[in-house]
């Protein structure tokens, strides 16, 4: 049923009332499915009582085509490694709770909850578009970030591909590529990573949250196993490939105790560059956290608020760069250390390796009128 609520809701009671029943969330991350934050009514599911004794389908994944002017996005984060990036889809069917990107949903009238991970949008033509980009006179080569925002490997790639067409693109004009994900389907592109591996154009980065397969299913129900991602990890490396790992995000009371023994089983893998970042909840997602825990760890709910909170001097999240990743204070102090001293246990590198920039072959421009293809 749906009606119209407003609510402050941090009270276990209060998010308990708000969560979908199980059948109808089944395989996802978030527990509701609130309307996105520019809607002039907010709406969201509840049990009223009167559901029907026949069992709730779960949700079944759409996709959608989006027709993007430009494919490469830019930033000017003096706390992001990179100033420019490609996301081929939005929304993400890993439905993990904690994702960032979660909110940009809102933009699309959909809600941050459900509809992010069951609602999706393929960006038409990407590849087309990126050679466009590259072959503009101005155009000057800098690494390309792909991960950034939504997975490029999520389940919906092995249909549609764009990820693969814009890594061939990439690796036919020898640009310099790097990317994030959490899933060993980055294996399916070995041969053009290795190509570009050999050449110092490409370098990986998998996300580990966990070692706990329970716990991963938990917090990233459709995304491989923690297993497979080392797996891939090793296998990249052995290929040739530069995989590091990303230790993303620590949330206190959960996984922050695993920071070292994720940080050894991906060293074992091959892994010589890593990465941190504590949860962050920007928006929608401040109450998501909360209902994500309220399912799965009720007796943890208010120690993990306090302590993300002390993360952000009392509040749920704050954006000042250098400061959103990590956080500050004394337990953002005690995680930074503990990662600092086994990454450097180990032997993980200080700095992380460059890539080149100056093989880049500039794609001969379009002729004039020509259009990009719909198909």
């Amino acid at each position: 049923m749906c009606a119209i609520l407003t609510h402050s809701g941090h009270d276990p009671a209060a998010i308990a009332a708000r969560i979908l029943p199980a059948e109808r969330r089944r395989g996802r991350g978030a527990a509701t499915n609130a309307s996105g934050r520019f809607e002039v009514e907010r709406r969201e599911d509840f049990d009223d009582g009167w559901r029907r004794d026949e069992a709730l389908e779960p949700l079944k994944t759409e996709v959608a085509w989006e027709r993007p002017r430009a494919i490469i996005t830019r930033n000017h984060s003096p706390d992001i490694p990179f100033d420019r990036s490609i996301n081929p889809y939005r929304g993400c069917e890993h439905g993990c709770f904690y994702c960032f990107a979660r909110p940009t949903h809102a933009y699309m009238g959909l809600s941050a909850g459900l509809d992010f991970e069951s609602r999706l949008f393929a960006k038409e033509n990407a590849a087309a578009l990126l050679e466009r980009e590259l072959a503009a006179p101005k155009y000057a080569p800098q690494p390309i970030a792909m991960g950034t925002n939504t997975d490029p490997y999520q389940p919906i790639e092995r249909q549609h591909r764009i990820t693969r067409s814009i890594i061939e693109t990439l690796h036919r004009h020898k640009h310099p590529l790097s990317i994030v994900t959490k899933s060993n389907f980055v294996l399916r592109d070995l041969d053009l990573l290795q190509e570009m591996g050999r050449e110092g154009l490409v370098k990986v980065f998998v996300s580990v949250t966990t070692l706990d397969r329970k716990l991963a299913r938990k917090m990233e129900p459709r995304a491989p196993t923690p297993e497979k991602r080392l797996e891939a990890i090793e296998a990249l490396n052995k290929a040739g490939v530069p995989a590091g790992v990303m230790v993303a995000p620590i949330i206190p009371a959960i996984n922050d105790s695993e920071i070292e023994a994720i940080l050894t089983r991906a060293y074992a893998a091959g892994a010589r560059e890593a990465g941190y970042v504590c949860l962050r909840l920007p928006l929608e997602i401040r109450d998501m956290f909360r209902e994500w825990l309220q399912v799965n760890f009720p007796d943890r709910l208010k120690r993990a608020v306090s302590l993300v909170q002390s993360l952000h001097g009392g509040k749920d999240y704050e954006a000042q760069w250098g400061r959103r990743m990590a956080g500050s204070g004394p337990y953002a102090w005690m995680i930074g250390r503990r990662f600092e001293m086994a990454t450097r246990r180990l032997g993980y590198r200080d700095e992380k390796a460059s890539l080149r920039t100056d093989l880049f072959r500039k794609p001969a421009p379009p002729e004039k009128g020509a259009q990009l293809s719909l198909f």
